[in-house]
């Protein structure tokens, strides 16, 4: 179980009110790996298999703190990703023709040293797991390396923020069954991610990716509450980019598997695994070469005036290729 979950628990009873009148649908985290290496590509954190409905307007802001800390070296090569990132999203997808909808996600990213390192240090001795060398680096650094055969090939050692590489978002609707005690949904997502943030502050990836994934939930309200399982598959292609072009993937496949309980109309509490394969090639290190898998737990709050609140936190199930803690806000709200 994720070593944060409490956290998150704690934060969600904490905020509950009374019932709404309405069942809680379970739907997906808004989030990615938020690795500085990962995140400067197209992978779409919107999995939700229900496209916004005709004539309105579904708007999101999303911000993710993650925390890296890892470091690997072998005869040929040498890593190091120590620091924090700051990302806030704005997106908005507008429905249209009955199945349909299409929109826009918007990053501003922010880089530092931040302020996590002696947080994350004291929660692992409290529990007896491992620092992985956390105790021996210097608090508060910001660096970000990677050196291969003697030619170091990433260096990035200064705070920096900015616009993030923005993206295009469309969707349609494949399928839909609701009653009242279920609803069904199949939708086809698809995304274009532009270059427009800078490269060399790794705020972007100087490629162009396209995704096309299929998404899918399955709600069932019983006396029990709310019952989701939810998933997606998809892929996506790129052009060469600017962040380590020669050992560059241009193909990466990725998926969403989750499940959720709401015992209140107002609250829901949901475990999420994000997966997708290596984004690099050519290299023997787990940060570079291994498939990611992270787990997403926490859960949403109903908020009034229709707003709902996503709480999660996040960690690297395989170990190295996500960041070592990352936590996830989420509003949203329908126009």
């Amino acid at each position: 179980m994720n070593r944060m979950l409490p956290v998150s628990l704690l934060l969600l009873l904490a905020m509950a009110g009374p019932a709404a009148a309405e069942d809680m649908e379970i739907t997906p985290f808004r989030t990615v790996n938020q690795s500085p290496l990962v995140q400067i590509f197209g992978l779409p954190p919107q999995s939700e298999a229900t496209v916004a409905p005709s004539g309105k307007t579904v708007v999101s802001l999303v911000q993710d703190v993650a925390s890296d800390y890892t470091v690997s070296s072998t005869s040929r090569e040498q890593i190091h990703l120590d620091g924090e990132s700051y990302r806030w999203t704005l997106a908005a997808r507008h429905g249209f023709g009955g199945r349909f909808d299409a929109g826009f996600e918007i990053p501003y990213v922010l880089y530092g040293g931040g302020f996590l390192d002696s947080f994350i240090i004291e929660w692992h001795k409290f529990f007896g797991l491992p620092q992985g060398g956390r105790t021996s680096a210097p608090k508060g650094r910001l660096l970000f390396s990677y050196t291969k055969d003697g030619v170091q090939k990433l260096k990035m050692d200064h705070a920096d923020s900015g616009l993030g590489d923005i993206s295009l978002t469309g969707g349609m609707q494949l399928y839909e069954a609701r009653d009242g005690e279920s609803h069904d949904s199949l939708a086809l997502r698809a995304s274009l991610k532009l270059p427009s943030g800078d490269s060399n502050s790794l705020r972007g990836s100087g490629s162009t990716d396209a995704t096309l994934a299929l998404c899918g939930s399955m709600n069932n309200f019983t006396e029990w509450g709310s019952l989701g399982v939810f998933g997606s598959l998809g892929g996506m292609a790129m052009s060469d980019g600017d962040v380590l072009r020669d050992q560059q993937q241009h193909l990466v496949g990725f998926g969403t598997v989750g499940l959720g309980w709401g015992p209140w109309s107002r609250v829901s509490f949901k475990f999420q695994l994000n997966a997708h394969t290596a984004f690099y090639r050519g290299s023997t290190l787990d940060e570079l070469s291994k498939p990611s898998l992270m787990l997403v737990s926490g859960g949403a709050i109903k908020l009034p005036g229709d707003y709902r609140l996503d709480i999660g936190v996040s960690e690297d199930v395989a170990v190295a290729t996500a960041p070592d803690v990352a936590f996830h806000l989420g509003v949203s709200k329908q126009f």
